[in-house]
């Protein structure tokens, strides 16, 4: 066995040195990320353009949604990047069990986030509006449902990168997941950040 092979870190591609691992994990991520900011610009290009052919109809549908539901989740979301950073500061410590602690902290933000999402989309089904009554609402549940499935996606790879650090898998070595999982985690958050504005505030 070689001496390269010997101290290589768990997780670590038996192909890829340990920094070549890591560069092509950060560049596969980012590449990632820029695909999905192309397909959210996409869809607030789109909001400009209907808004501006159609303010009073948006005016309109924006009294049907409450800014005090979306202004928590905001702030749920924003505190979850805060757990966010301090799994991924915890990791680089190779500090597994609190890297467990803040990536729960961080699950149980983005459950919070899909709770009051329910009740919000509940709430618009029980007013009839579901399906979408007008263009306004088709990009309302459009939006906020593929954000809502990226926040459940992250939930999934939240769970993965804990089960690792619970097998005492990170080290001041080898953190890779929890930073690149990091990564998509704050790209969720600051999605909703535009859509929070865009869909309750902007009249």
């Amino acid at each position: 066995m070689s001496s390269s092979a010997q101290t290589q870190q768990p997780g670590h591609f038996h192909h890829f040195e340990p920094e070549q691992a890591y560069a092509a994990s950060k560049f596969g991520m980012w590449l990632f990320l820029a695909t999905e900011l192309l397909l959210f610009g996409g869809l607030f290009c789109a909001y400009a353009v209907f808004y501006n052919r159609n303010h009073e109809l948006f005016a309109e549908g924006s009294k049907w949604l409450d800014w005090r539901f979306g202004a928590f989740n905001t702030v749920v979301l924003l505190f979850s990047s805060f757990t966010m950073v301090r799994a991924v500061d915890s990791a680089q410590r190779g500090d597994n069990k609190k890297v467990v602690g803040w990536l729960n902290l961080t699950i149980i933000c983005a459950a919070i986030f899909m709770v009051v999402k329910f009740f919000e989309y509940k709430a618009k089904i029980e007013h009839g509006l579901f399906p979408p009554p007008n263009i306004y609402f088709g990009l309302y549940f459009t939006m906020t449902a593929l954000h809502g499935f990226h926040v459940l996606v992250g939930i999934g790879l939240l769970q993965w990168v804990k089960s690792l650090a619970k097998k005492g898998m990170y080290s001041t070595t080898y953190y890779t997941p929890v930073e690149v999982s990091g990564l998509y985690w704050h790209l969720v958050d600051l999605i909703w950040i535009y859509l929070f504005p865009l869909l309750y505030l902007i009249h």
